[in-house]
């Protein structure tokens, strides 16, 4: 069963939260300002936030420069997950993966199904990895925002949960370099 390891310290992980949207701005982005709230209260720091298009050219760009950036361990991002043309936020994300986590959106659809019923395929929510940053792309509504870290990132991005968590890799995840 899974549980909170009290005996170990609680260690707080740099999160940047990209918002992807051609119509919201820093004033009415109410997903990437659930995030920001649900980090904090949860003791990690929001390291950076940014806004861009349905682009994805800028998706990536943003994208590896966060990875490039040693202070960033997690980058958390909010829309562009649908099925429509203008949703490209899977295709740019997986284009910058080293490995791809599907249990990520796997548990996601799961948890979503149980809100959302069979709603819940229109979502390509996704997650990997690339040069030792964890990436995880949302829905772009509050409640999805609020669904993926309840339910999963809360739990993976704290260190005493156990059996096991995504924050105890984190200085494996670029292993395959050191053994070339």
């Amino acid at each position: 069963m899974p549980r909170l390891d009290e005996s170990r310290p609680f260690l707080a992980v740099n999160i940047a939260v990209l918002t992807v949207s051609d119509t919201r701005g820093p004033a009415d982005d109410k997903s990437g300002r659930t995030l920001v709230e649900l980090i904090e209260a949860a003791g990690h720091k929001v390291a950076a936030r940014e806004i861009v298009k349905d682009d994805a050219a800028a998706i990536v760009a943003q994208l590896r420069r966060w990875i490039a950036d040693p202070a960033i361990d997690v980058v958390i991002s909010t829309g562009g997950t649908g099925v429509t043309g203008r949703d490209v936020t899977p295709e740019a994300f997986e284009s910058v993966f080293e490995k791809k986590i599907d249990g990520f959106g796997e548990l996601f659809r799961w948890l979503s199904y149980q809100k959302v019923g069979t709603s819940t395929i229109q979502s390509r929510a996704t997650g990997g990895v690339a040069g030792g940053t964890y990436l995880f792309a949302l829905p772009g509504s509050p409640g999805a925002c609020r669904d993926a870290w309840e339910g999963i990132l809360v739990h993976q991005l704290d260190n005493r949960h156990r059996p096991c968590n995504l924050v105890e890799l984190m200085p494996r995840l670029q292993e395959h370099l050191t053994h070339a």
